[in-house]
């Protein structure tokens, strides 16, 4: 096997924190790492990065290495993967992990592409065989309706996304050390072929979807942008979020920021709530990974109740003010 050193995992932060899906993967990594007897790299851009890295270190990295680069939000993909492969060419990891975020998703088969390697997208857990040293990638197929694992071949490298909220945060240990290393490309960035025009921020009520442990979601089945009063009311009860399936988006009663499913948000809450929505696959495969699915549908034929762990047959006109009465 090609002499490698340890697991690389291209990071984002959000604010000086590392974003959510960027702590678990260090917990991952962290894993990896121990098992290979190898370093926990970590890739951070932008500016505020460096506090973000001190924090990383106390997560579990061995080295930061903090590029002085717009982060990838306010940059082109371009300039991120050229980044990476010059980093990985440097310290060449036997892995390479991103989150499944739109950075992941843009980012990680480009940089694959580069390096000739294998890619596996929305993993929900990865290891390593402590006999082959291969990695095993593990995530959800047919619409999440069955989960499948691959041994990857001992070629290398490697490169992964793994879906948000697949796995825990990294516990922050203040007592561990480790290096912050300032890194730049060696060549010239190359030309971007998009440009950013304009970046509007919507404001976000409550908790994100992605963050959430508890999301109640309405489908086409709700009627109209009325019945999500009473989606919203039990989500706040739960301390939770909204989400919604494709219909109601298209419809204009709720708006497509809160759409979970292929075209929408990936989410992995402990309790999801499905009310009025039919199970269709497109939108199962965004919420597959939540770990109880209990769903409300008077269709007793309805698809989602093969997937729920807890069901109710009923109208959730009569369903959701008992349950909004019950936690008052």
């Amino acid at each position: 096997m090609t002499e490698t050193k340890g697991i690389l995992i291209c990071g984002e932060v959000s604010g000086q924190e590392t974003a959510p899906v960027t702590s678990e993967l260090l917990r991952t990594g962290r894993m990896l790492s121990d098992k290979l007897k190898a370093p926990l790299n970590l890739l951070l851009t932008g500016q505020i990065a460096g506090e973000a890295g001190r924090k990383a270190i106390f997560q579990g990295a061995d080295k930061v290495f903090i590029a002085d680069h717009p982060p990838f939000s306010d940059s082109a993909p371009e300039v991120y993967v050229n980044l990476a492969e010059t980093l990985f060419r440097r310290i060449s990891p036997l892995l390479v992990l991103f989150g499944q975020t739109d950075m992941g998703r843009d980012v990680a088969p480009r940089l694959a592409a580069r390096l000739g390697a294998s890619v596996c997208l929305d993993c929900i857990q990865i290891d390593i065989d402590p006999d082959t040293k291969n990695v095993i990638h593990t995530k959800p197929v047919y619409g999440g309706n069955a989960v499948a694992v691959w041994e990857a071949a001992a070629t290398f490298p490697r490169i992964a996304t793994m879906r948000p909220r697949s796995g825990e945060a990294a516990a922050a240990d203040t007592a561990r050390e480790g290096e912050i290393i300032a890194f730049s490309a060696d060549a010239d960035l190359p030309a971007a072929k998009v440009r950013l025009l304009e970046s509007v921020s919507e404001e976000i009520k409550g908790i994100k979807a992605e963050d959430a442990k508890v999301i109640v979601a309405g489908g086409g089945g709700i009627g109209g942008k009325e019945g999500f009063e009473l989606v919203d009311e039990l989500a706040r009860l739960l301390r939770g979020a909204v989400g919604t399936t494709r219909v109601p988006s298209d419809e204009g009663w709720m708006p497509k920021s809160f759409e979970i499913g292929q075209t929408g948000h990936m989410v992995s809450p402990d309790l999801y709530i499905a009310v009025g929505i039919s199970g269709a696959p497109q939108h199962l495969a965004g919420c597959s990974g939540s770990k109880v699915i209990v769903a409300i549908n008077r269709d007793p034929e309805a698809h989602i109740f093969k997937e729920a762990d807890f069901g109710i047959v009923g109208d959730y006109r009569e369903a959701l003010p008992t349950l909004i009465k019950f936690l008052s």
